[in-house]
């Protein structure tokens, strides 16, 4: 039996990697969300509470409309993000403290002044070496012709 294509397509698109490290996200941020709830619910409420003197609003209604769990669910929900914020910015100041490790420096390149003048000294020791060599066979020749005198 023949496999539809769609399925190849989709074995394809679920391992590619930007897939899998969402999935790993989202179990992660799962396991965080119970870390941060209990921080929350264990030890910020009640601190709140403290201080706000145990108010409650879960049982405020307004007429008809039952807005304490509305305004107890936003409290909720700016302590969590306060929570969340801190925690994001001290895992952020650690791992900058590993980065800040110094990096080793080049190596200084040359200037243009010092390239040129590497050039010009072998371009000279060139020239230098084709003269030497042209005297060299200007007296060889002259041996090759006394001797042959």
């Amino acid at each position: 039996m023949k496999k539809p294509g769609w399925l190849d397509e989709f074995k394809v698109f679920i391992s590619r990697g930007n897939v899998i490290d969402l999935a790993v996200g989202v179990v992660v941020g799962g396991a965080f969300t119970a870390i941060v709830t209990a921080l929350v619910n264990d030890i910020i409420n009640p601190l709140i509470s403290l201080i706000i003197g145990g108010l409650d609003f879960s049982g405020l209604n307004i007429g008809v409309f039952p807005i304490g769990d509305l305004i107890m669910s936003i409290i909720n929900f700016l302590c969590i993000s306060l929570v969340v914020f801190w925690m994001v910015k001290i895992i952020n100041r650690f791992n900058r403290k590993k980065e800040k490790e110094p990096e080793p420096e080049a190596p200084a390149k040359p200037t243009t002044d010092e390239l040129l003048a590497d050039i010009l000294a072998e371009l000279k020791l060139q020239s230098g070496r084709a003269e030497a060599a042209e005297t060299l066979d200007a007296a060889e020749k002259e041996e090759s012709s006394a001797s042959d005198r």
